[in-house]
């Protein structure tokens, strides 16, 4: 797997872990299990062992399937439209490692011998247990997790007046745009009252900077009137200096534009 990408779901992993309704969701699913003990389990293990068994299971099995379900949302993101069938997609690619997972944990507690029927029942439970995860999931992630793994709305011509991007940022940062730049899926924006990674095409984030005065300076780079200090020009090359001290460089075709604006 290239790397941009493994660090593009690492933090698309984070919007996860960080959502209290995802952790109340798994604790609420674990009580049920271990409350009820299906398949056999309130029979066989007393009340303690129960809930470890359950606890262990279920952290294995959603990991397994939230794992897939970012990285196939990853992936397919520009390419399947529906986010409902990008996580159906995922609920098959999970359906598979969750079922030998969950097997495995019901061997090493209760023993038994592995056959071809076994692992095929396990495989299919996988694929419902993996369905119920997803949807769960889907289901109780905050505003911020359903966001992230939705492509980037069309902003209306009435947004485009305003700085639709701010919307996306967390209240403490939105503040007048001081420069964005590309990181991988994500882009980095930064503003007067902050700096926040939003999981946004930097060409989206373009479309969605309203009416703020400035630049694209190089493909991956937009830099602020007001954020910008000096142009340094050397071997042939315009960079931008900007109040913090980052030095920017100009692509060749768009120096032209920077010096007539800045120069």
């Amino acid at each position: 797997m290239k790397r941009p990408l493994l660090q593009s779901a690492l933090r698309e992993l984070q919007v996860f872990l960080r959502s209290p309704r995802f952790w109340a969701t798994f604790g609420a699913v674990v009580l049920i299990f271990w409350v009820t003990g299906p398949y056999g389990t309130a029979e066989r293990l007393a009340t303690v062992p129960r809930l470890g068994f359950w606890l262990v299971l279920h952290a294995v099995a959603w990991s397994i399937a939230v794992t897939a379900l970012v990285l196939v949302n990853m992936l397919l993101l520009h390419r399947v439209p529906s986010l409902a069938g990008r996580m159906a997609l995922g609920t098959l690619v999970a359906g598979v490692p969750v079922g030998l997972a969950t097997k495995a944990i019901s061997l090493a507690t209760f023993g038994g011998a592995v056959t071809v029927s076994t692992l095929a029942e396990s495989i299919a439970s996988g694929l419902v247990l993996s369905a119920l995860f997803c949807g769960l999931t889907f289901m109780t992630m905050s505003n911020k997790a359903a966001d992230a793994l939705s492509p980037a709305p069309e902003p209306t011509a009435e947004d485009r007046a305003e700085v639709v991007l701010l919307r996306r940022l967390k209240p403490e940062n939105r503040g007048p745009i001081l420069h964005m730049t590309v990181a991988d899926h994500y882009t980095d924006v930064m503003t007067s009252r902050g700096r926040e990674l939003i999981l946004l095409r930097f060409s989206d984030a373009l479309e969605e900077l309203g009416g703020t005065p400035g630049l694209q300076v190089h493909r991956s780079h937009f830099v602020a009137d007001s954020h910008v200090e000096k142009l340094l020009r050397g071997d042939g090359r315009l960079t931008v200096v900007l109040k913090d001290g980052q030095e920017i460089p100009v692509s060749r075709s768009r120096t032209e534009a920077v010096r007539n604006r800045w120069g």
